[in-house]
């Protein structure tokens, strides 16, 4: 049995003691999952799903809790402390997640956070984190098809708009001009793709392209009234910003929408607002 330090892992109870359980990690002998992370009812022979780190003495342990990143994967964490060989991050565990001074593209400030790919250090076998995520993003040409849903983690400002990291594996952009809402490095969201280009690089949107989101969204719209008692006090002069918070759709793809419900005589425009309209 092979173990994966840095993720989750299904492991057997084989041993009960007063400090916690210890659990079969094959070659790598027995684990110890800690008092406090041990379920009430759990015995020997139990499958437990655990992740496996090292504790501040270099030994395997196990913990039930939910890190904020797993070996192999991107997210942006604050940073907790620095000392002289780096700076160490918050990432939900006991013990911090350390990103050496060479892993930083900039002297990493303590209460700042920082978009980073963890990853085991080759030498050491050490769970590691490096703000130099251009080196981990896959150098394949992604396949994704047009209209593709996809997970995005907002990576940082450009002067064409916001870099984000797809699916924790490709690179993507969206542009300024096509961004309605609020952007900060570290969000975390769903988007689409707009196309893949030639060599490689994947734009995105924020809502389905193609003109079949105006009737997705003119849908959208009216079940939205229904369901708020008839009525809502957005319209074509709302900022984009309180459409976006509302809809997830850029105000184009709002005022198309009332458009379309208007000509089909479904709803009302009235100065403060849009109403059902009357049967």
């Amino acid at each position: 049995m092979n173990i994966e330090l840095g993720k989750f892992n299904q492991l057997e109870v084989v041993k009960e003691v007063d400090f916690g359980l210890y659990l079969d990690g094959g070659e790598e002998g027995e684990i110890l999952l800690p008092t406090r992370y041990v379920s009430e009812g759990c015995q020997v022979g139990d499958m437990l799903n655990v992740f496996l780190y090292l504790d501040i003495d270099e030994r395997l342990i196990a913990t039930t809790l939910t890190p904020l990143v797993q070996v192999g994967q991107f997210a942006c964490l604050e940073v907790a402390w620095v000392n002289q060989f780096g700076a160490f991050l918050n990432w939900g565990l006991m013990k911090d997640l350390f990103v050496p001074f060479s892993e930083q593209k900039m002297k990493m400030q303590v209460g700042r956070k920082y978009v980073i790919h963890a990853h085991l250090d080759d030498e050491s076998y050490r769970i590691v984190a490096s703000a130099k995520v251009e080196r981990y993003l896959s150098k394949d040409i992604p396949d994704y098809a047009p209209g593709t849903e996809v997970d995005i983690l907002i990576w940082q400002k450009t002067d064409l708009g916001f870099k984000a990291i797809i699916d924790n594996k490709h690179s993507g952009l969206l542009y300024e001009n096509e961004i309605f809402c609020t952007l900060e490095t570290g969000m975390q969201m769903r988007a689409f793709v707009k196309q893949v280009r030639e060599d490689g690089k994947v734009d995105l949107i924020l809502q389905k392209p193609g003109f079949e989101k105006i009737d997705d969204f003119s849908k959208t719209l009216l079940d939205y009234i229904k369901e708020h008692g008839g009525r809502i006090h957005l319209n074509d002069k709302s900022p984009a910003e309180d459409i976006y918070d509302t809809f997830g759709v850029s105000k184009k793809t709002f005022k198309k929408g009332v458009g379309d419900l208007y000509k089909k005589r479904l709803i009302s425009l009235q100065e403060n607002g849009i109403t059902l309209a009357e049967s």
